[in-house]
């Protein structure tokens, strides 16, 4: 019979990249793991894994089980843990997961009081998925989700916790920096950095660029938020980030928010989580603190 061993076998395997690295990480001899995988194509009557010289090649079956693995073990771990959390008097572990680069910082406003309300409560932060931020929410490998971008799907429900515009940011004496709005044309010889998520997730691409029909010269992408800031600032190109984030760094380093349009682009933070949790109190509270603590 199928079962959880058999599930987290796939999972070390694809994890590790060979048996025995599985084998060492689940602390099991090589030998005994490669028993219980042929036990199991036996069982299912169908092979899991294809030699290709020295390296293991998933079958058409074994990736079925290796993403059944990715959905039901995340579940039972957490069911483990809040169990055990139970047992020693804790109220249990939010897991909250982050589809916004820049609202780490507005994160910690909301984390620190939250602590302090909540005890018995640990707080964890995910930013990377195997099935992205709502496939997570549903596999249960986060419990919250910050996103700018809420997708609508039955059996999540995603609550609006602070407004804020889209900005673009450029050096102080760059020839933008003095205007009240840029329009999209006027930035077609510029470099644009962003942070590395797909074109069709930018609003700078979306809302402002893809309707007017043009783009920049370049594109760059960088992960974290102070180097992306400091590349800007030296001259290497424009970004668009919150102008709640331009304004705090705006006091420490030489840039300059401009309105993005004649309207501007204006957003909204939410916070997702399933609808059955909707009534945890210690969800449902970090939604609350979330609404009363806006970036300043």
């Amino acid at each position: 019979m199928l079962d959880r061993h058999h599930l987290e076998i796939l999972r070390a395997v694809d994890r590790e990249g060979s048996l025995t690295a599985a084998a060492a990480a689940l602390h099991l001899t090589q030998s005994a793991l490669s028993h219980t995988v042929k036990k199991l194509e036996r069982l299912t009557g169908t092979a899991l894994w294809a030699r290709e010289g020295r390296q293991l090649r998933l079958t058409q079956a074994g990736e079925y089980l290796l993403a059944l693995s990715h959905r039901i073990l995340p579940q039972m771990e957490h069911a483990e843990t809040v169990l055990a959390q139970f047992a020693k008097g804790k109220r249990g572990m939010l897991r909250i997961g982050m589809e916004c680069h820049p609202c780490y910082q507005w994160l910690l406003k909301v984390v620190g009081p939250y602590l302090e309300t909540w005890p018995d409560v640990d707080v964890d932060v995910k930013q990377a998925f195997q099935f992205g931020g709502i496939g997570a929410l549903f596999g249960h490998e986060i419990d919250m989700l910050v996103t700018p971008d809420p997708l609508r799907r039955p059996g999540l429900i995603f609550e609006p916790v602070f407004d804020y515009e889209q900005m673009l940011v450029v050096p102080r004496g760059h020839k933008l920096a003095d205007q009240d709005f840029v329009l999209p044309e006027e930035l077609e010889r510029e470099t644009l950095i962003t942070y590395p998520v797909e074109i069709e997730r930018l609003d700078i691409y979306t809302r402002f660029f893809l309707p007017a029909q043009c783009a920049p010269a370049r594109h760059k992408t960088i992960e974290t938020t102070d180097i992306l800031l400091q590349m800007v600032a030296s001259g290497r190109g424009v970004s668009a980030l919150p102008g709640w984030m331009v304004a705090e760094y705006g006091h420490r380093l030489p840039v300059v928010p401009v309105r993005l349009g004649i309207e501007g682009i204006h957003k909204q933070i939410f916070l997702g989580l399933r609808e059955r949790d909707r009534s945890v109190d210690y969800l449902t509270s970090f939604m609350n603190l979330a609404r009363e603590v806006r970036w300043r």
